[in-house]
């Protein structure tokens, strides 16, 4: 067993999980079987991604905000004496013209370099992390399509006990929310139906390519990761407060997705932020999130999509434990 610090960060957040891992097989990828006991998991909504499908480049702003998310993680990784850390760095900063500044300055907190990874690398961390415990569940069908929805792309990966085709798209809820929804400064509250319908047809074209690489239609269970997808299932189950033990592995029928998503591009920033387990972080984004996923299910003809609160940073945390720093 080795104690190890993953840390996910993304173009919405950046996320922590310190855990104890024991893995079944050697430094080739995520372990095939294996088990994590969690000690430490966290999130910060840091908005890396603010601005970069605009400019190309990161803004000092949510630099700074994410090296003071970096400052804290250091501190609960030295306190819970890691012996092993990975820090993934995703969309954002693939994108970025000034990424050098982003790595200096987490080399400088954390003592490692950021591991700049692919879509389909990213794909493949997500389906481990979300599968490892499904796949002894015989009710479930196979193959499975795990879709990972982030704030500037959304990564598809078809399945079984091993990757079969994954392919990364650059929609995701940040980046259509910054390319359709904000006018002057400011998010449309509500958008127009014109705005939703641009939307739409990015999703839509995304989709098309995601599947000239993975049979998205072949899937027979969908499994849903990520925060708009987390988010939508406490909506689902009109949770008072943020459930993880609620939402992990739980199951949203295509219409209630539907209505969840109308009623979520219909509502105001208010209405929003009213929701009692909505972020503040994803207030302004998850309407056009949860429109990502609707398309998702309606292109493959999923009925219902199972919500995994195990992703990509438990796919990192396997990774980190099989592979010596």
């Amino acid at each position: 067993m080795t104690r190890v610090a993953a840390i996910d960060c993304g173009t919405n957040s950046i996320r922590l999980l310190v855990a104890d891992a024991t893995v079944s097989r050697g430094a080739s990828g995520a372990g095939e079987t294996g088990e994590l006991v969690e000690l430490d998991r966290r999130m910060v909504v840091v908005r890396l991604g603010q601005g970069v499908d605009r400019t190309g480049r990161l803004a000092p702003e949510a630099l700074e905000r994410t090296f003071a998310a970096c400052r804290e993680y250091a501190a609960a990784i030295k306190e819970h004496g890691a012996e092993r850390v990975r820090f993934v760095a995703t969309s954002a900063s693939r994108d970025a013209e000034n990424r050098d500044e982003f790595v200096r300055g987490v080399v400088d907190i954390l003592g490692v370099e950021p591991e700049v990874i692919s879509g389909d690398q990213e794909a493949a961390f997500s389906f481990t992390g979300a599968t490892k415990e499904l796949t002894g569940q015989d009710h479930l069908d196979r193959p499975f399509l795990v879709v990972d929805i982030g704030g500037g792309s959304t990564e598809f990966v078809v399945g079984d006990d091993h990757v079969r085709a994954a392919r990364s798209v650059d929609i995701g809820c940040v980046r259509m929310t910054e390319r359709h929804l904000v006018r002057d400064g400011r998010v449309s509250d509500p958008p127009t139906e014109d705005q939703i319908a641009a939307i739409r047809a990015d999703i839509e074209a995304a989709l098309d390519l995601a599947e000239e690489t993975v049979p998205l239609r072949e899937a027979r269970t969908l499994v849903g990761l990520a925060g708009t997808v987390t988010t939508v299932s406490a909506i689902a189950q009109d949770l008072p407060r943020y459930d993880s033990a609620a939402i992990h592995h739980s199951r949203i029928s295509l219409d209630r997705v539907r209505e969840i998503t109308r009623g979520l591009l219909r509502s105001t920033h208010a209405e929003r932020a009213a929701i009692p387990s909505m972020h503040p972080g994803r207030v302004d984004v998850i309407g056009a999130g949860a429109l990502v996923l609707l398309a998702i299910m309606e292109r493959t003809g999923a009925e219902e999509v199972v919500v995994s609160e195990h992703d990509i940073l438990d796919g990192i945390a396997y990774y980190a434990a099989e592979t010596p720093s």
